[in-house]
């Protein structure tokens, strides 16, 4: 099994198979467009900006499960993206990520690169670790998405090579990305 096996669902709710990615480097992410997480909108437009020439693709999969951060329909979405942060990457249909509704492909996103922790030096990461030990004393323990803007790096080969917490800087990203390129 490897990422090109899944078919997910475009804005229009037209099938989409991975496997039209084959060959490039792909940054997998759930967002929300009412989410303090959501200014990474910026920062990730920079990136697919200065990278998709070189065969890099952003693929953002709208999420309401986080506090119902993402309440729009997917028009409403789209367009928020568009006229805010002027996103030129592709806007798939909103998805769950957890529990019995989540789509095959977070499944097995989750089963490949598991929840490490948020990043200790980020000003949000306590108030995140409150509200998810409140829910779920063990959230630490299991590969659930846990917040909006959770993003899975992919080689070129499919390969999932990392989860990135939406605590994590876009610096980071940007090194793995320009190094895989």
């Amino acid at each position: 099994m490897s990422i090109y096996d899944f078919t997910v669902l475009d804005a229009e709710e037209n099938k989409v198979s991975l496997e039209k990615y084959k060959g490039k480097l792909l940054l997998i992410i759930n967002s929300a467009t009412e989410c303090g997480f959501t200014p990474q909108y910026d920062e990730l437009q920079s990136l697919y900006e200065r990278y998709s020439p070189e065969g890099f693709e952003i693929l953002d999969f709208p999420c309401n499960q986080f506090a119902n951060q993402a309440p729009g329909s997917i028009e409403d979405i789209v367009s928020f993206c568009d006229s805010k942060f002027g996103i030129t990457f592709e806007i798939f249909n909103k998805i769950d990520v957890n529990g019995p509704n989540e789509i095959p492909l977070y499944t097995y996103l989750k089963s490949q690169k598991g929840f490490e922790g948020f990043d200790p030096e980020h000003p949000l990461t306590p108030t995140l670790e409150d509200l998810l030990s409140k829910q779920d004393p063990d959230f630490r323990n299991n590969s659930d998405i846990k917040w909006n803007f959770t993003k899975f790096l992919i080689d070129r080969e499919g390969n999932v090579v990392k989860r990135y917490e939406p605590t994590d800087d876009i610096l980071e990203i940007d090194d793995d990305i320009s190094r895989l390129l």
